[in-house]
């Protein structure tokens, strides 16, 4: 059998930069950019296309508990072949199964031996990752897979918070009951701080992408992209290949006229009033300007400071309640919604 240029040309590059055959995490809070930026790493070859959030450091592990058990192994692919996450990966139940029993050990073992085998499959030598509140276990990721690249991708909290609004997902407490914008933008600030704290730990292996820089320079974008997971992604191709959100509109980028023409860059400019802005601001501004995003509403001082005051010190304490309560107690174990793996019913 014959072995095309391009073959001969990937084996080369693999044995001159190892980082070209090391998993990617395409990390961020959740809709910044993390599925278009996946899709796009997937489009330009190479990578198993496998078009689900696995979400094994934030959902399956705390779930199931130490995957070194194989009581907890057991229980875990007793509902994993039964979800939408395996009836995706085009693999066989019992052979996925019994490699997983045999294999697994931890978190990154299942999440490894899992895309490793849909990569065999396929076909192709690499794998990535895209679930965006893995942000929040880069420290468990390193461990188990020490290779594992990690792509952080930020995008304006402004933006960020009407995506989680719309979506329906930001959760103030009764007394904060028209706050949800608010929330979002703390809980922005949270995931992302603590995501570039951890991830700055790891030198190298860790790297930052503004979904800004992303929609608007994308090749000079992708250029960096490519020295740092060591493999080229060429913009041309992608835009070929085009795998889903690359050429699909995301919905939460689209206006309420459904036009998807629509820049999903900037929408807080023309959504937001100058209070809510004041007050979102006031909320995250500091967050925001350290980032490299400018304040739009620094003339327009926010008229409940004492409220913004309140809710920045009883907010990010939540977060980090639950997210303790999720990982280090068992009781948190049991309140995990698993309904995001689409179980099937026997």
């Amino acid at each position: 059998m014959s072995t095309s240029a391009n073959e001969i040309a990937e084996a080369q590059s693999s044995r001159m930069n190892p980082r070209s055959k090391a998993p990617v995490f395409v990390l961020g809070c959740p809709r910044s950019g993390t599925t278009v930026l996946y899709h796009m790493l997937l489009s330009a070859g190479g990578f198993a296309v496998y078009r689900a959030e696995s979400n094994v450091f934030n959902l399956l592990v705390p779930r199931f508990g130490d995957l070194s058990s194989a009581k907890n192994r057991h229980k875990l692919m007793e509902f994993w072949v039964r979800s939408k996450l395996f009836r995706v990966s085009g693999l066989d139940a019992s052979e996925i199964t019994a490699k997983i029993m045999a294999e697994c050990r931890s978190g990154g073992d299942f999440l490894r031996i899992v895309m490793e085998e849909i990569a065999r499959k396929q076909g192709v030598g690499r794998w990535a990752d895209c679930t965006p509140d893995h942000l929040l276990y880069i420290p468990e990721i390193k461990r188990d897979l020490p290779d594992a690249l990690i792509i952080h991708i930020i995008r304006d909290g402004r933006d960020v918070a009407l995506s989680y609004v719309k979506q329906g997902w930001a959760y103030p407490l009764p007394w904060d009951r028209d706050g949800h914008l608010a929330v979002a933008g703390l809980y922005w600030e949270w995931i992302v701080r603590n995501g570039r704290e951890c991830g700055r730990k790891f030198g190298a292996d860790y790297h930052e992408v503004y979904f800004e820089n992303l929609v608007t320079k994308p090749q000079q974008t992708l250029s960096k992209l490519s020295d740092f997971i060591g493999q080229e992604l060429d913009f041309e191709r992608i835009q070929r290949t085009g795998i889903g959100s690359v050429s699909e509109p995301n919905s939460s980028f689209l206006d309420e006229s459904g036009d998807v023409e629509f820049n999903p860059v900037g929408r807080w400019k023309d959504k937001l009033s100058p209070q809510q802005l004041a007050i979102f601001e006031g909320m995250v501004g500091d967050f925001l300007r350290n980032l490299g995003y400018p304040l739009a509403g620094e003339e327009q001082k926010p008229n409940n400071g004492l409220r913004i005051k309140r809710m920045k010190a009883i907010y990010p304490f939540m977060f980090e309640a639950k997210q303790w309560l999720k990982n280090r107690n068992l009781l948190g174990r049991h309140l995990i919604n698993i309904d995001r793996m689409e179980i099937q019913k026997s």
